[in-house]
């Protein structure tokens, strides 16, 4: 199956590429599992394998995570679904000296797996983006990798979440705290924890979503950057995750001042490298400001995420850019300058990247 999802990905087969998000693949990790268990390993004639060719896994992996956060998911999409599929599945299926080497071969390829569901999502393939996302957790499955497994359940929910198809979101979420409380360091376990915080909110229960923002936030503070697992690490700070996810969540209950102050707080603490996701996050902020009617305050926030969009190639970005100029037109009654430079800005944008 990870041959077929990545080569129909590479040549745009509709079938796959086009596929709709389903609800009910969304809750086979709460139960079914057997139903997407990785069924590629060959039994015979298989290739010697070792450490050297999982760092190399590693390497590619960080090399094409840096690339996808500073120019965005579609720079070098083609190349890490090959590499998927070539490479790192002829890994998969190789004969490694323990089974310990062997795990951690399953897990570097969850790893690759998961950034091809990244780079899917980035272009609003979201059908495409779930098949990945379920690839991977397979494969942490079979590596036997619980807190891998743990993180991707996380993805799952935040993919719902984020498309508007919270069905599963929290089960999913709880599922995932549940395997690394108590287990993990508290800046991993804080990652786990505001997820939660977010699908309480989204799930209209405003006062635990509060309260589990807040443990979110004590944990984070309590723990180290550097003693994150490689696979939480590979996506930026584990501080910055939690602020941007908690003003998810204070947007989701109207906070809005609050959510703001944590957009803010994210893309502070996030590398300049991560340029795409920056951007993002600060026209996440400037939804806040104007939500609250700071208007020109607002349009210097979105000023700011415009500059930073300068030469990424994303679906997000280009909504980011559409919402922005809906929004701006809706303050145009005001008559302020700032809101007419920003619209042709954007317009701009739109006319060299959407």
């Amino acid at each position: 199956m990870l041959c077929r999802l990545g080569e129909a990905d590479i040549r745009r087969r509709k079938l796959l590429t086009s596929a709709v998000y389903s609800v009910a693949a969304a809750g086979l990790p709460l139960g079914a599992e057997q139903a997407i268990e990785y069924q590629e390993r060959a039994r015979a004639g298989r290739r010697r394998a070792g450490w050297a060719e999982i760092e190399a896994v590693r390497d590619m992996t960080s090399l094409y995570t840096a690339i996808d956060e500073r120019h965005g998911g579609q720079h070098g999409r083609s190349a890490v679904v090959q590499y998927l599929t070539s490479d790192v599945a002829a890994l998969c299926r190789a004969e490694f000296a323990s089974d310990r080497d062997r795990s951690a071969m399953l897990s570097a390829a969850a790893e690759v797996a998961y950034l091809c569901g990244w780079k899917a999502y980035d272009a609003s393939e979201h059908g495409l983006a779930q098949r990945y996302y379920l690839q991977a957790y397979s494969l942490t499955r079979e590596a036997g990798d619980d807190p891998h497994s743990a993180f991707i359940l996380r993805i799952l929910a935040h993919n719902g979440m984020d498309i508007r198809r919270p069905e599963h979101t929290l089960a999913l979420a709880e599922a995932a705290l549940s395997r690394v409380k108590g287990k993990a360091d508290p800046a991993t376990e804080a990652m786990f924890a505001v997820t939660r915080a977010r699908a309480l909110a989204v799930a209209g229960r405003g006062r635990e979503a509060v309260a589990q923002t807040k443990e979110a936030q004590d944990l984070v503070l309590r723990g180290e950057e550097a003693a994150l697992p490689r696979w939480a690490a590979l996506w930026g700070s584990a501080r910055a995750c939690v602020s941007s996810h908690s003003a998810k969540t204070l947007k989701a209950l109207g906070d809005h001042a609050n959510a703001e102050r944590h957009y803010a707080a994210a893309a502070r603490g996030r590398s300049v490298a991560q340029q795409r996701i920056n951007a993002l996050t600060i026209a996440a902020q400037a939804e806040q400001q104007a939500a609250q009617g700071h208007v020109e305050q607002a349009c210097h926030t979105w000023g700011q995420s415009l500059d930073l969009l300068e030469g990424v190639r994303s679906a997000r970005a280009v909504d980011a850019v559409s919402g922005m100029r809906r929004q701006v037109r809706a303050l145009s009654r005001n008559g302020a300058r700032a809101v007419a430079d920003l619209d042709e800005r954007a317009r701009s944008w739109q006319l060299a990247y959407a």
